[in-house]
């Protein structure tokens, strides 16, 4: 099986996406893994590289097609967008429309077949607010641009993996949205994406929304009964190994040590806690039910340290190799 071409968006140009490509690529092991397309800006990945001390030249493409992946050089599909001089660690409407220019040519890029995935360095939520891009970030964005109606977020550690019913959404509305349609969605997509790794029968624990999930009624209004536990029961007469409503402080421990290979969190917070507790640097971000494969660092911009080279590009590198895991395989 020949490797896959990934598509790497530079994410926002002033945080620090472009420091952690420059030091990703320059690692072996990557190269080995996949066929790495940075869609981005040269000018600014050679800015990068000097900043976290990578001497790797870096060819500034005008097509996808021309990449040559025996050079030795980053393969930069230059959208030449970032003017010289932009500062680093800043909010810009500039660095916005680049964000977004890299998403939507990466997006072509995979459906003209010439890229079997996508993988995104982190972008500004207000840079991209600014730039008239009204979306709460990447998720909600690909989804747009590929027309898809529905998408999860997964994230996914070295010890817990955990699929979002709601993101970005404050938790007043989190809870007015849930219901078990979507619950029962959510679901399939994880359970899809589990069986595709390699897990023939994936055991799924879905959380509750209330403390003790509910405690018969004693905290809440019934939520669990209404919106979770008739989900749960649909995909159970699929013939799947789900098991909800179940407290949610029980259910991440108890996943932790390997009882269940995926949990179902309601909502933004209760999902993304775990997953940070265990280390931004080995969290990915999978977005779920694209017909693209994307996967994700699990950080920000970190605007506070950007420019200055000690940004950790581990994510990265882990999320390149979820992307190759998941990616669709080609005959050499």
């Amino acid at each position: 099986m020949t490797r896959p071409t990934i598509a790497i968006t530079m994410g926002d140009p002033a945080g620090i996406g472009p420091e952690i490509i420059m030091k990703a690529l320059a690692q072996p092991e990557v190269h080995a893994l996949c066929r790495p397309l940075v869609i981005g800006d040269a000018g600014r990945l050679r800015q990068a590289g000097r900043v976290v001390g990578a001497d790797t030249p870096v060819d500034a493409l005008t097509e996808a097609g021309a990449a040559d992946f025996t050079s030795g050089a980053v393969q930069c599909l230059d959208l030449a967008c970032v003017p010289d001089g932009l500062p680093f660690g800043q909010v810009s409407p500039v660095a916005g429309e680049a964000a977004y220019r890299f998403i939507e040519t990466a997006v072509q890029v995979v459906q003209a077949g010439l890229a079997q995935g996508i993988c995104t360095a982190p972008l500004s939520k207000e840079a991209l607010h600014a730039a008239g891009h009204k979306f709460p970030g990447h998720t909600e964005l690909l989804a747009h641009l590929t027309g898809t109606p529905e998408v999860s977020m997964m994230l996914v550690s070295p010890k817990l993996r955990v699929i979002h019913v709601t993101t970005h959404i404050g938790l007043i509305d989190a809870i007015a949205k849930i219901e078990p349609g979507l619950v029962e969605r959510v679901i399939a997509r994880g359970h899809a994406v589990l069986v595709r790794a390699g897990i023939a029968d994936p055991k799924i624990g879905v959380c509750a929304i209330n403390p003790h999930a509910g405690e018969n009624g004693l905290f809440g209004h019934g939520e669990e009964a209404e919106k979770i536990t008739p989900a749960v029961e649909a995909c159970r007469a699929r013939g799947w190994d789900v098991r909800g409503p179940l407290p949610a402080d029980t259910l991440f421990f108890l996943a932790g040590r390997g009882d269940y290979d995926m949990v179902v969190a309601m909502y933004h917070d209760q999902g993304h806690g775990p997953i940070k507790v265990l280390g931004l640097e080995a969290g990915v971000n999978i977005t779920v039910g694209l017909p693209v494969i994307r996967t994700s660092v699990d950080h920000g911009t970190a605007f506070d340290i950007a420019g200055t080279g000690v940004a950790d590009e581990r994510s990265l590198v882990e999320a390149l190799r979820q992307a190759v895991d998941l990616a669709p395989k080609q005959a050499a």
